[in-house]
């Protein structure tokens, strides 16, 4: 019996609420737990319904979705799986929501497709960092970062072996497992290898986390992309 994702929505607008809960209990698999108005709110669900996927709207009254995405993704914390909302595709928030332990964002616009396929894709312990519009959001917001790189975080791609390190640069560039083994042709379970064993070696919660990092310590540069 195949489990159904459970997804929490914190929005403090009724219609966007009510508008996700009708297109995600209308696909297989998904089943829509809670609904929480602030991020008070969804903190408080989280630990009471135990879902597997927040969709979490950035601005909201009260604590708002950046600090409660810290709450629920800090090292003692759930397991729960953050996807932030946003009206727009540069806002500002999106990029700390993302350093908060976010697992990647959707437009508040998506598509019913799109919607169920995010769902799907960080309930499956992936972040959505592929299309474009993140490459760009991530890398606008740590221009300045990259240009003066922060010491320590720099010291610490010095863990990495040279293919690892090789590997950050490519997930930074928004490629995916079976296109960095196309790039350096490899297969791509040895892709998987390479990127838990960067996510271990520099205590990262996932995919999005790592290409921000890349970006902080200098890695990768903005220009580059």
């Amino acid at each position: 019996m195949t489990t159904s994702i459970r997804v929490l929505i914190a929005d403090d607008q009724s219609m966007v609420r009510q508008g996700f809960t009708v297109l995600l209990n209308a696909e297989p698999g998904i089943e829509v737990v809670g609904q929480a108005v602030d991020g008070e709110d969804a903190v408080a669900q989280v630990a009471e319904l135990a879902p597997d996927v927040v969709l979490m709207d950035i601005r909201m009254p009260g604590l708002g979705g950046i600090e409660a995405t810290r709450r629920l993704t800090e090292p003692d914390g759930a397991t729960v799986k953050v996807l932030v909302l946003t009206t727009f595709d540069l806002d500002e928030y999106v990029y700390e929501a993302l350093r908060a332990g976010a697992s990647g964002f959707l437009l508040k616009d998506a598509s019913a497709e799109e919607l169920t396929h995010a769902v799907r894709v960080v309930a499956a312990g992936d972040a959505l960092l592929a299309p474009n519009i993140t490459k760009r959001l991530i890398a606008e917001f740590s221009r300045a970062t990259a240009a003066a790189p922060r010491a320590p975080l720099k010291d610490r791609v010095g863990d990495l072996t040279e293919r690892e390190t090789e590997v950050l640069a490519l997930i930074a560039q928004g490629l995916s497992n079976a296109e960095i083994a196309t790039r350096l042709v490899v297969a791509e379970q040895t892709v998987k290898t390479h990127v838990g064993r960067i996510l271990l070696k520099l205590g990262l919660r996932d995919r999005t986390q790592a290409a921000v990092f890349a970006f902080e310590s200098g890695l990768v540069r903005p220009t580059a992309l």
